[in-house]
């Protein structure tokens, strides 16, 4: 496992009107970016219920091949919005114990960053009504 930190200086959080927080950049972005790297605390599936009955429900992420279990992420990778538009996407390293968030296309000063929580499943429905 490798334990890695990488946060770009020009990302920040704030809060979103009817979202709670989210992230946002102070500076452009260039499509493909790597923004951000985190390290994750891995958890069994038996973890996983006892997760779903609280608030980190919602912060968690399914983790491994067989998605039989499930991680927190450090950093500001579970502050990130959901959109079925996103401007950025994540990539899991299930070796390397990671999560790395890269931008899909360019993002100006300002804009919020946001991910699809479906990952490649991009029009599935989400757990939470959509804003």
């Amino acid at each position: 496992m490798m334990d890695e930190l990488k946060l770009a200086p020009y990302l920040y959080v704030k809060s979103v009107e009817g979202k709670g927080r989210g992230v946002f950049t102070n500076s452009d972005i260039p499509p493909r970016e790597s923004i951000e790297i985190s390290s994750v605390l891995v958890m069994d599936g038996a973890s996983r219920l006892l997760l779903d009955k609280t608030k980190l429900h919602d912060y968690i992420f399914e983790w491994g091949e067989q998605q039989d279990q499930c991680c927190v992420a450090w950093g500001y990778v579970s502050l990130y919005n959901h959109s079925f538009e996103p401007n950025c996407e994540y990539f899991m390293n299930y070796e390397n114990q990671t999560i790395e968030i890269k931008t899909l296309r360019f993002i100006e000063k300002n804009e919020e960053l946001t991910i699809n929580y479906n990952g490649d499943e991009m029009n599935q429905p989400v757990w939470f009504p959509v804003k």
